[in-house]
């Protein structure tokens, strides 16, 4: 560990003890413990969100779209929509709106990481995210402290608790939390993929990255559903801001979104449906078994690497499954909607 480096642990202890938060200091115990039963790490790959840096808001850059989607083109995908509607919607300037349309235009046909419009730096960012786990690779539960909703809800219709990721700030000098985050930023810096079961194009540009975008950024703790496979533990479900947030969409999945989508006939979705019951009536279970499947609720911590130009955008390496199209009608400067053929 650098100098500087234990300087910071240092200063945060400091300012953890000014504070004197009892709530700070139970999480920064919790944070111990998991250290503790937990002292490996699960990588389970990229993650790809949208960041933007916008000199009207500030200097920073900022989270848009959630660090989550598994491929960069379906975060193209986001931010396209995400300009074609402030086009659409919210600008009667039919200069802005030409500018906004142009970088759609180019959203459409070419995979950019990176667009500007009006002023802001709109840019297609990458992480990685990995969970604790032990000697049997077990991996993390939430802990105690992580927070829930406010109120904790089951209702299939119901909105989820919105992305702790919107408008995050992506700052290496400015860390949330205690002396053992800043010990695990510490640790991260010089993480690369290695090993044999990374291929050579993968490890290279992992290697590539940490010279490149040298400071670490922690994202907000997430919080997936796993299912366990003859390989190890395999993501089931999309991320979630909470714990309760996760297991609501377990308890969806399995009482109603699988025996829809995979047309599960009458006696499978029976047992499906009793398993759901069975797990929401236990409140705040970490696991359910469903014919002879096992799914678990386990803490999601993703890293996102900054260099001087700000947050590292897809590698090489990264894979797309499909490329840019255009996804919206023809939008003209004066706010006309054409439907094209």
């Amino acid at each position: 560990m650098t100098h500087d480096w234990q300087q910071q642990i240092h200063a945060l202890h400091d300012e953890l003890i000014r504070r004197d938060d009892p709530a700070a200091w139970v999480r920064e115990a919790d944070a111990v413990d998991a250290s503790v039963l937990y002292p490996g790490f699960a990588l389970r790959g990229p993650v790809f969100g949208v960041a933007v840096q916008d000199p009207a808001v500030g200097p920073e850059w900022r989270v848009l779209k959630p660090v989550v989607n598994g491929m960069p083109q379906m975060c193209r995908d986001s931010l396209n929509t995400y300009l074609w509607f402030r086009a659409k919607d919210d600008t009667d300037d039919p200069a802005v709106r030409r500018e906004l349309l142009a970088a759609v235009d180019v959203l459409d046909r070419e995979p950019v990481n990176e667009v500007e419009a009006c002023g802001a730096r709109y840019r297609i960012v990458r992480g990685d995210e990995f969970t604790r786990c032990d000697g049997d690779n077990r991996l993390e539960p939430p802990r105690p402290t992580d927070p829930e909703p406010a109120e904790r809800t089951w209702d299939r219709r119901a909105d989820h608790t919105p992305s702790p990721d919107l408008d995050f700030v992506l700052d290496p000098e400015r860390v949330e939390g205690g002396p053992m985050t800043g010990a695990l930023l510490a640790a991260l810096r010089d993480f690369a993929y290695r090993g044999v079961r990374f291929p050579f194009d993968l490890r290279r540009d992992s290697e590539r990255a940490v010279r490149s975008h040298p400071q670490v950024v922690l994202l907000p703790t997430c919080f997936g559903v796993v299912e366990r496979e003859r390989t190890g533990w395999e993501p089931a479900l999309a991320l979630q801001s909470t714990p309760h947030d996760a297991r609501r969409v377990l308890y969806d999945a399995m009482g109603e979104m699988w025996p829809m989508l995979y047309k599960f006939d009458d006696e499978k979705k029976a047992v499906y449906e009793k398993a759901a019951e069975e797990f929401r009536a236990l409140e705040r279970a970490d696991e359910a078994r469903v014919a002879g499947r096992v799914f678990r609720v386990c803490r999601a911590e993703r890293l996102l690497r900054m260099g001087p130009d700000g947050p590292e955008t897809p590698r090489p390496s990264d894979v797309d499954e499909y490329g840019p199209m255009k996804i919206h009608p023809t939008l003209l400067e004066d706010g006309t909607v054409v439907f094209d053929e």
